[in-house]
């Protein structure tokens, strides 16, 4: 091999080498570029070849930056979307807490001066103020609700956008593969770069087959990219909630094949799983929350403001309007049952700030069966059923089964009792005279009862009772009416023989039997009030719900209001304390990816004279060479 032959073999090597250099630092800011270098091998003792351009790629510092980057994505838009809640609840000023307060400092004034227009008008606009900021907070919460649908559409057609490509580029690849025997590196880049940012967008699972065919599969396996075929994403109403967008999965290749429902849970990781648990974890919960609040207060206070007598000497009316709770039939049940939704305002203690879901167990049975699966905590409920009227009763809600025949054994239903009753929420009186702050009931006697109330119209048919019960459960009352008496879930028939916890109504009013008389007869009479103009004591009574548990039975409203303040903060710091500790991780392994894969401008300057150098020294190589064949040949002359 002469000196010619191995000087033109090392200048094709540098000029390689500097092609690689000069490439590297152009592409210095080129998102998704690796670095190369040149790798050269002896070419059989008769100088140098390249044996390849090598990209710096490490497969596995990519997989662990592509999933903590998907983390930190999905924290960082749940943290954005969490704070928005935090700052809308924490507001001093805007929040509900002072209109709460301000509400029920307007009923003191109210007990003060029971027949003073102005404290009356008082009631009045802090009533309406309050329902306004109720209302407020729905919609603000419901604009998100709404925010979530369009971001989660957005980042869908994103996904299916970015995977299409993976899919072209992948056969790309496959061809230059059997064309060249090997992948230009800019498309293996193009690719890495693009799974990259499909990480943020979504969580996948890479498999790589024969360390060269990408293919790409959703948590459960189902194939998102494989080859060069991509399946699509849909984004689609939820079966059992038209107004909620989820994640659809088409079967077939090229959006051709069934289209199929994701549960929720599926999708974790990067900015469309962050959006899926914020909404699943927070916002729906925040909702309930505050529509359970505003239910418990304004049912507990329409039951305590019937108690009562207004100005007109009639008795007091509902003081507060509610919105509609939901409920929807499941698009894919067989049968065509559907519901209608309701809050029990006789068992407002047991109304919780969740979502149910309800299966028909057992449609031929008679009656039909069903289980009722709280949506928070997964738990089963316990329910009753009313066959004359074909009503479920669980947790404070009434569902009413419309078409009940027609449902079908597996048929299931979403039940939202309180998800959007704060939209609604109005004040029902505008007459200061209707205020009822007089009490409506008189009683007195030594019969032990609790729980006095009386429904809307009572006193129908008489102003005064008496009732008188002996030792033997047995019940008089005069004058002579119609008296429903149940006992846990059972209406029981008349004359039977009372015990101590039977309820018992009589003319619009009812009342608990806490116990017989040991000995005799022990009597009780009830009668509607003279109200005077002075009465305030209804007005005291209202007040005093303040203190009192009325949501949820375990919590005041202003309580209960500070616990979901309380939560949503303590939620927004976890978020923020992982996506800081993310973040951070996700930092270290974008160093540690750059110090082998990125592009080093001091280095390759080094680069550029170290190459130019060898590209010099290779040609003195040839120079000298040719001045010795120049020599030989001048010995012959």
């Amino acid at each position: 091999m002469s000196m010619f032959t191995i000087g033109l073999s090392g200048l094709n090597a540098a000029q390689n080498a500097l092609n690689t250099t000069s490439n590297n630092i152009s592409n210095v800011y080129t998102p998704g570029y690796n670095r190369e270098i040149t790798i050269l091998n002896e070419s059989n003792n008769s100088g140098v070849r390249v044996e390849d351009i090598q990209r710096q790629f490490n497969t596995f510092v990519a997989a662990q930056l592509n999933n903590a980057k998907s983390q930190s994505s999905a924290l960082n838009v749940y943290s954005n979307q969490v704070t928005q809640i935090d700052n809308l609840l924490a507001d001093r000023a805007a929040g509900l807490a002072p209109l709460m307060q301000e509400f029920f400092s307007s009923l003191e004034d109210l007990a003060s001066a029971p027949s003073d227009p102005a404290s009356r008008q008082g009631v009045l606009g802090s009533a309406n103020t309050l329902s306004a900021q109720f209302r407020s907070f729905d919609g603000y919460l419901q604009d998100l609700q709404s925010g979530v649908n369009g971001q989660i559409k957005d980042e869908i057609t994103q996904i299916n956008n970015t995977t299409a490509q993976i899919g072209s580029i992948n056969r790309e690849i496959s061809l230059a593969r059997a064309q060249l025997g090997e992948a230009p590196n800019s498309l293996l880049n193009q690719r890495d770069h693009l799974i990259s940012q499909l990480n943020e967008r979504m969580d996948i699972r890479l498999n790589i087959q024969d360390g060269k065919t990408y293919n790409l599969t959703l948590p459960n396996g189902q194939p998102l990219v494989t080859g060069d075929t991509a399946y699509k994403l849909e984004a689609i109403e939820s079966p059992n909630d038209p107004q909620r967008v989820i994640v659809g999965y088409k079967e077939g290749a090229r959006g051709n094949g069934n289209l199929i429902a994701l549960d929720e849970g599926l999708i974790r990781g990067g900015a469309l799983g962050g959006l899926m648990s914020f909404r699943s974890e927070t916002l729906d919960k925040t909702q309930n929350q505050i529509g359970q609040l505003s239910a418990s207060l304004a049912v507990a206070f329409n039951n305590q403001h019937q108690q009562g007598v207004d100005l007109n000497g009639d008795q007091g009316k509902a003081f507060f309007n509610l919105g509609q709770s939901n409920g929807y039939f499941n698009a894919n049940n067989d049968g065509n049952a559907s519901v209608k939704v309701a809050i029990d305002p006789d068992n407002i203690d047991a109304l919780r700030a969740t979502d149910y879901s309800i299966k028909v167990t057992d449609a031929v049975s008679t009656p039909p069966t069903f289980e009722v699966i709280r949506k928070d905590n997964g738990s089963e409920v316990e329910t009753s059923f009313d066959a004359a009227s074909n009503t479920l009763s669980f947790g404070g809600v009434n569902v009413e089964f419309v078409d009940l025949n027609t449902a079908q054994t597996g048929d299931q239903f979403e039940v939202q009792p309180v998800r959007r009753v704060a939209g609604g929420m109005d004040s029902a009186i505008v007459d200061l005279d209707k205020i009822a702050a007089a009490r409506l009931i008189e009683r007195e006697g030594d019969l032990d009862i609790s729980k006095l109330t009386a429904a809307s119209g009572a006193f129908a048919s008489s102003d005064e009772y008496k009732l008188d019960v002996d030792g033997a459960g047995n019940l008089t009352v005069l004058p002579a009416t119609t008296v429903t008496v149940t006992r846990g879930d059972t209406v029981l028939a008349t004359g039977t023989a009372l015990e101590a916890g039977d309820k018992i109504s009589i003319d619009g009013l009812g009342f608990t039997l806490d116990a017989l008389p040991s000995t005799g007869s022990a009597s009780l009479t009830v009668s509607r009030s003279d109200a005077s103009a002075g009465d305030n004591r209804n007005a005291l009574a209202l007040q005093n719900l303040q203190s009192q548990d009325v949501v949820g039975g375990r919590a005041s409203v202003s309580g209960a209001y500070a616990a979901i303040v309380s939560d949503v903060g303590n939620r927004t710091n976890i978020v923020q304390v992982n996506l800081d500790a993310r973040q951070g991780l996700t930092d270290q392994l974008n160093a540690v990816q750059q110090s082998e894969s990125g592009v080093n401008l001091d280095e390759e300057a080094a680069n550029l004279i170290r190459f130019q150098q060898y590209y010099q020294a290779n040609a003195r190589v040839i120079d000298t060479a040719s001045t010795i064949f120049d020599t030989i040949l001048g010995l012959r002359s």
